[in-house]
């Protein structure tokens, strides 16, 4: 039996996650879906003579969606593998005053329009990797939240791991959970330091599916040889400590560890990155090796009633 394949264009997108969100399509699990994205912009810068400072910035960070998953209630995580990332041709970045790790020292907006294209994006006379990723991923919460802003739903998560071949998974608060993405990168280093990347409208084609009671308490991403605990806090050391605090329990549970020993191992497998520095809460992981976890493991550890 094939599974369907649903198309949800552009004009179709939220600018924020929360209780009013209502589903312009539903999909059964193991449906194949692609998301046309508007970038971060919504397309409004176009030359290097526009300045970000001129945009209308109620229109920041779109959202293509949302889609409803039948079966999808409060309580279950909503699995989504990532399976394909088509930048366009054409990415913008930016300055802004007083945005930015080093906000206080930026005086002046600037834009620069990036090629992408062949696998490459073309800053200036410099040729880098591209590295497609999705920015914005995420599901309707109880609380209205601006799409720029990331938390346990999901939302502005901006971290490079979530590209092709990674699987997200999202604790479900609302009937279909409802799932939006948007603000795509054809690439960005850890930290977006100066508040954008290579911000690029883009077609990604994702496979949803269902844990059934497993909704876990931060967003967890898998790729080919690990899990990461996204956290997302004001505060940094406070993100590291719940990041840190569910891959103890996790790792207590797949082992079948004492938790001072699952401690110990984590100081010996668990690494700490930091994925975005720049949004209203700042996002880090804690990356655990699949050679020491397992997702139903993980999963259970970090259920909201675990």
């Amino acid at each position: 039996m094939q599974c369907s394949h649903h198309h949800i264009s552009d004009d179709r997108c939220i600018f924020a996650f929360g209780p009013s969100n209502s589903a312009v399509e539903k999909a059964e699990p193991g449906a194949l879906i692609a998301f046309t994205t508007l970038d971060c912009f919504s397309n409004q810068i176009t030359t290097e003579d526009q300045c970000v400072t001129g945009i209308d910035f109620s229109r920041i960070n779109p959202a293509t969606g949302p889609v409803a998953v039948d079966g999808a209630v409060r309580g279950d995580a909503l699995q989504v593998k990532v399976l394909e990332i088509v930048p366009e041709t054409r990415g913008t970045i930016v300055t802004i005053p007083d945005a930015g790790i080093l906000g206080a020292e930026t005086k002046k907006s600037t834009t620069r329009i990036c090629q992408v294209k062949e696998g490459s994006v073309h800053f200036g006379e410099i040729t880098l990797p591209a590295r497609p990723m999705i920015g914005v991923i995420g599901v309707a919460c109880d609380e209205e939240t601006s799409c720029g802003n990331p938390g346990r739903h999901g939302g502005n998560l901006d971290t490079t791991l979530i590209g092709a071949g990674a699987t997200l998974y999202l604790p479900v608060f609302h009937d279909g959970g409802l799932l939006a993405l948007g603000d795509v990168h054809a690439v960005m280093g850890d930290g977006e330091a100066c508040v954008a990347a290579c911000e690029v409208p883009a077609e990604v084609t994702v496979r949803v599916g269902l844990c059934k009671g497993r909704a876990p308490a931060w967003p967890v991403l898998e790729t080919d040889d690990a899990f990461s605990i996204l956290v997302s806090d004001e505060d940094l050391a406070h993100a590291f400590e719940e990041g840190f605090a569910y891959a103890v329990r996790a790792l207590a549970k797949a082992n079948e560890l004492s938790w001072e020993d699952a401690y110990m191992l984590a100081s010996l497998v668990a690494d700490a990155g930091v994925s975005q520095l720049v949004n209203p809460r700042k996002t880090i992981r804690v990356r655990i090796p699949k050679s020491v976890m397992t997702i139903t493991a993980l999963l259970e550890a970090m259920h909201h009633d675990a």
